[in-house]
């Protein structure tokens, strides 16, 4: 890795109207890297610090993802499980037809759930969420509100197309049915605490402990990054922990979290929260063929596949990308992410906090990425 390279590119960055950056590189358990530059406050008076609080929005999805596999690791979930055995509520789902609606015809099964081919989509407006927030207000707990998800027809038939969706939310609420433990409670026990995570905890509506949290910006229509108030939609409620968006977390948690699942599921004090062979389920594409079509048309992920709730690069060729194959890992809506080289046990996170920042997806994970893991 070329570190000077990668310095200055995160520094022009800046110069586009990035606020802040920083960024940490691991290779078998060694940081090899850290930069960091920029404020983090819309004044511009403090410095982005070590310890800085992000909200991580789909970022989340990978320590979800983990945390299934453990569970699948243990025998206590198999990916093809019927959803319903778990959430009786999805036993009789309807899905969209040219004519209206039907009963679903083959069972919701776990893997559609873990590679967003359920047929779920990303309306947090469903009249199944405002009924139960009406309801219940912020005491909606996260298997009240997944329930009433499927109050809603799905798109379509699992298993037939991708559509990044609450697919993972309602994930974590199978998490908590199997393991007898809320969402927060399980990854505190099974990753944070192991990992020595200490900045990492569920972005509630009225939480306390932001102190150290970031001033969130946007990319507004007219390109121009402004100011914006920080929120995350997309925790519903006060009890509700969403599996898909819900976490606020700093570069150094995440940077632990990703040399672990580099190098095989075993951290630098030697915790192991994977098998390495479970580690490498993540790297198989499950999306259908019409999967990779949409992915590759709908995000702008062209050359990748998608395993367990992570993108994987199959074809780097496809954009002349001298990353290996088989580097996987995702990002979050304000321009974050987390990518992991199993072969070489390399990691990097890198994190900013800009909202609708289309380059951070098609132009700067990349062109990170490929300093990080090129030849």
């Amino acid at each position: 890795m070329n570190a000077e390279k990668l310095t200055a590119y995160l520094d022009s960055l800046l110069e586009l109207g990035i606020p802040s950056v920083d960024c940490i590189v691991y290779q078998d358990h060694r940081r090899i890297y850290r930069h960091m530059n920029g404020f983090v406050d819309v004044e511009k008076t403090k410095a982005v610090a070590p310890d800085q609080r992000y909200l991580m929005f789909s970022m989340t999805k990978v320590q979800t993802m983990t945390a299934i596999l453990q569970l699948i690791e243990q025998g206590k979930l198999s990916l093809d499980d019927e959803v319903a055995k778990y959430l009786p509520a999805y036993a009789k789902v309807k899905v969209k037809t040219e004519n209206g609606e039907a009963d679903l015809d083959s069972p919701l099964l776990l893997r559609h759930l873990v590679s967003m081919q359920s047929g779920l989509d990303y309306d947090l407006e469903r009249p199944g969420i405002l009924r139960v927030l009406k309801e219940k207000g912020p005491k909606a707990t996260t298997r009240e509100l997944v329930d009433a998800f499927v109050e809603t027809p799905l798109q379509f038939r699992p298993g037939t197309h991708f559509c990044y969706s609450l697919s993972h939310d309602v994930a974590a609420a199978v998490l908590e049915v199997v393991s007898g433990m809320s969402f927060g409670e399980y990854l505190k026990k099974n990753l944070w605490e192991p990992l020595g995570m200490k900045d990492t905890f569920f972005a509630k509506p009225h939480n306390e402990g932001l102190e150290r949290l970031a001033d969130q910006f946007i990319c507004n229509e007219n390109g121009k990054i402004v100011p914006m108030e920080p929120s995350c939609n997309y925790q519903l409620s006060e009890s509700y922990e969403s599996g898909g968006a819900g976490l606020v977390s700093c570069t150094e948690d995440y940077a632990k979290l990703a040399d672990a699942l580099a190098c095989g599921g075993i951290s630098a004090d030697g915790v192991r929260i994977l098998k390495p062979e479970t580690v490498e389920m993540i790297k198989t594409n499950l999306l259908c063929e019409e999967g990779l079509k949409e992915i590759a048309a709908n995000m702008g992920r062209v050359g990748y596949g998608y395993g367990i709730g992570m993108q994987v690069l199959m074809h780097p060729e496809m954009v002349g990308s001298d990353s290996p194959a088989g580097v996987f890992g995702w990002d979050g809506a304000a321009g974050s992410c987390i990518q992991m080289d199993t072969p070489s046990a390399t990691s990097f996170v890198f994190t900013m906090h800009v909202r609708n920042c289309g380059m951070a997806y098609d132009t700067i994970h990349p062109h990170i990425r490929d300093i990080v893991f090129g030849k």
